[in-house]
C-alpha cells in the first residue's frame, strides 16, 4: 500500500510515528510524508529515516498549502493500488494499516477506522469536535446507510482506482475522508469499518480548524443522501453538472 501522511512543521514530533509504522506494518508499503514547502521542519527528520529505510520519503506538494492539497498530491503521487491516509501526530494505530489494506484488497472501496463502533474509542480532543463527529457518523450510518459509523475519520484505506474515478474535490481541510465515503455511498460501492482507538496528540498543536471547515463537511454530509449514481457520474454530480438528488 501507499501510506499518505500530510504534515506541517512536525519536526522531531513525527519521529515516533515513523518508527511505529516501520516496526508494525508487515505488508509491502511506501510511506509518503507530504509537506507544503521546502522549509518545512518535517523534512530533515523524514530524510534521516529514509537514509536507512527507502520505504519512507518526504514529498513537497505543488498543489498549494493545506491538508486537502497535501492529501490530493499524495494520492496522485502514490504508486500502490491501495492508499491509506493516516496522521503524523500518532493519533491513529498503525497496527491497523495492514487490516484496512486487506479489506480494500478484498473488494471494498473505502475501509474506515471507526471510533464509534463497538470496540472503538476516542480519547481526548475538543468536546465539541468529538460530539459533532459522532453525531455525523452515527446519523449517516443510520439514515444514509453509508457503511461506517465514523465517516469523518481521516484514518481510512482506499481503492486508488475508485479515487481517481470519483476525484477529490475538497480544497480546504480534512473533509476528504467524508467526501470519498459519501461518494462511495452515492455509487453504491462497498464501505467497511474496523474498530480503532484514537488518541489525541500529546505533543505539538493540531491544525484542525473546526469553525472554518464545518461548512465543507456539511456539503459532503448532505451529498451522501442523494440518489444512486453510476460511479463515472459521481464527480459531475458533486460539481452540480448532473442532478445530485
Amino acid at each position: 500500500m501507499s501510506i499518505v501522511v500530510p504534515a506541517y512543521n512536525e519536526g522531531e514530533e513525527i519521529a515516533p510515528f515513523l518508527s511505529r509504522v516501520a516496526a508494525t506494518v508487515t505488508l509491502p508499503f511506501e510511506l509518503l510524508v507530504v509537506v507544503d514547502t521546502p522549509e518545512d521542519t518535517t523534512i530533515p527528520v523524514v530524510e534521516r529515516f529514509s537514509s536507512t529505510d527507502d520505504r519512507i520519503r518526504c514529498v513537497i506538494s505543488s498543489y498549494g498549502r493545506g491538508p486537502a492539497h497535501a492529501l490530493r498530491y499524495g494520492f496522485d503521487t502514490a504508486a500502490a493500488p491501495t492508499v491509506v491516509v493516516t496522521m503524523a501526530d500518532g493519533s491513529d494505530d498503525p497496527r491497523q494499516i495492514d487490516e484496512l489494506t486487506v479489506l480494500v484488497e478484498r473488494g471494498v472501496v473505502v475501509a474506515a477506522g471507526s471510533r464509534y463502533m463497538a470496540g472503538g474509542q476516542q480519547i481526548g480532543g475538543p468536546r465539541l469536535k468529538r460530539t459533532l463527529s459522532r453525531l455525523a457518523g452515527n446519523s449517516l450510518h443510520l439514515f444514509a446507510g453509508i457503511g461506517t459509523r465514523d465517516a469523518t475519520n481521516s484514518f481510512k484505506a482506499y481503492n486508488a482506482d475508485f479515487v481517481r474515478t470519483v476525484q477529490i474535490q475538497s480544497r480546504d481541510g480534512f473533509e476528504i475522508g467524508l467526501e470519498l465515503t459519501a461518494k462511495a455511498r452515492r455509487a453504491r460501492l462497498p464501505v467497511a469499518e474496523l474498530p480503532t482507538i484514537w488518541l489525541d496528540r500529546t505533543a505539538g498543536a493540531s491544525n484542525f480548524q473546526l469553525r472554518k471547515w464545518i461548512p465543507k463537511y456539511l456539503r459532503w454530509y448532505f451529498f451522501a443522501f442523494g440518489r444512486p449514481l453510476a460511479v463515472a457520474d459521481v464527480a459531475d454530480a458533486a460539481r452540480g453538472t448532473k442532478g445530485n438528488r
